[in-house]
């Protein structure tokens, strides 16, 4: 991802810059930097901002730090937050610290900082890391070799696995979610999230949220859930063997059902011999050489040992719940977005078409 806006300073004094969307005083990022650090020569180093991607208004505001020989990320919370805990820097802090020492492939947190008055906004920071997001167009030689692209999925599910493997109570996440009764609550608190912002009638969600209640299964495993466990928020190494080197964007992440991460990742794992999703599509519409499901599903259960009985239902509520979410980035839109511009009409309406799709099993 190439920035397109860049913050500059040489000195602590110097003056507020404008990154993107964000205003960023270089000098007290600096000074916090230096402390939170405790390195004090770097206290003169330069430092710069780099916005990272477009402003949307709905997603995390991420800026590359280039400090002195050092290369950082800093993210801040979102302007429109459609989720309570979306943007949660203390709760995305708190889950990087505990997986430091553990196999789970992560950037390596720096420090994190809630005193607003520093950039204007509570704020993360992290090692960067040197790798690609695995989503279209990909680079070479993940475009063309179809060996490499056969192991984009294996090592995605790999690192899932370790992350589902964690023993959280021992790495400091008790209370940090509420495991018991995960998937029971799921479809009410949804249901509530989208009452608070819906605006129209959505064909198909109370089916859906019918199939859902009638088929729950019973309790699956427990432990750490990323929450938005797609190729979006994977970086892989540019260099061979394939290698997933960190999994990113962890503010949404709880105690809860683990299979929850496998069923968002399926539900949007299309391949080549079917109808496209829509979440699919958009992550990669060129699906020649990945793994498919039913291999990537097994190589989890190898490596975790779960019971995947119910991946579908796990499938569906996944695609349920980002339909409601996506459908706040829909209200969003209608009061501060031209309709001509406006990118989240239909996409609500279609992942519940994909939802129960699967759910009928139309899609194995």
């Amino acid at each position: 991802m190439a920035g397109t806006d860049t913050s500059s300073a040489t000195g602590p004094s110097d003056p507020a810059n404008r990154a993107g969307d964000a205003l960023i005083d270089v000098g007290a990022l600096r000074e916090w930097l230096v402390e939170s650090v405790g390195d004090p020569t770097m206290a003169t180093a330069p430092l710069t901002a780099e916005r990272i991607g477009q402003a949307t208004g709905v997603g995390n505001a991420l800026f590359f730090l280039h400090w002195g020989e050092r290369q950082l990320v800093l993210r801040r919370p979102p302007g429109a937050k459609i989720t309570a805990s979306a943007g949660d820097m203390t709760r995305e802090a708190r889950l990087l610290g505990a997986l430091a020492g553990t196999e789970v492939r992560h950037p390596r947190l720096v420090g994190s900082c809630s005193d607003t008055s520093v950039i204007g906004a509570p704020f993360l920071v992290m090692e960067r890391i040197d790798g690609f997001t695995p989503v279209a167009p990909l680079p070479e030689p993940f475009a063309s070799d179809a060996e490499c692209r056969g192991h984009l999925g294996l090592e995605i599910v790999d690192a899932l696995a370790e992350l589902a493997l964690v023993n959280w109570r021992s790495v400091g996440l008790v209370g940090f979610g509420k495991p018991d009764g995960f998937l029971a609550r799921q479809v009410d608190r949804w249901l509530w999230q989208l009452d608070s912002y819906r605006t129209r009638e959505l064909p198909g969600l109370d089916a859906l949220s019918q199939w859902l209640r009638d088929e729950l299964p019973a309790p699956g495993p427990v432990g750490i859930v990323h929450g938005d466990y797609s190729t979006f928020n994977v970086m892989f190494a540019h260099d061979r063997p394939v290698r997933l080197a960190a999994i990113i964007d962890w503010d949404t992440a709880t105690i809860g059902e683990p299979l929850m991460d496998l069923g968002h990742l399926l539900a949007r794992w299309d391949q080549t011999d079917e109808e496209p999703t829509e979440l699919g599509a958009e992550d990669n519409p060129d699906r020649t050489g990945l793994a498919p499901r039913h291999v990537l599903a097994e190589r989890y259960a190898a490596r975790t040992g779960f019971d995947l009985t119910n991946l579908r239902y796990y499938e569906v509520v996944s695609l349920f719940k980002l339909a409601c979410i996506m459908e706040g980035h829909h209200a969003t839109e209608i009061t501060t977005v031209a309709p001509d511009a406006r990118r989240f009409t239909e996409t609500s309406l279609a992942i519940i078409r994909d939802a129960l799709r699967i759910a009928d099993g139309a899609r194995p």
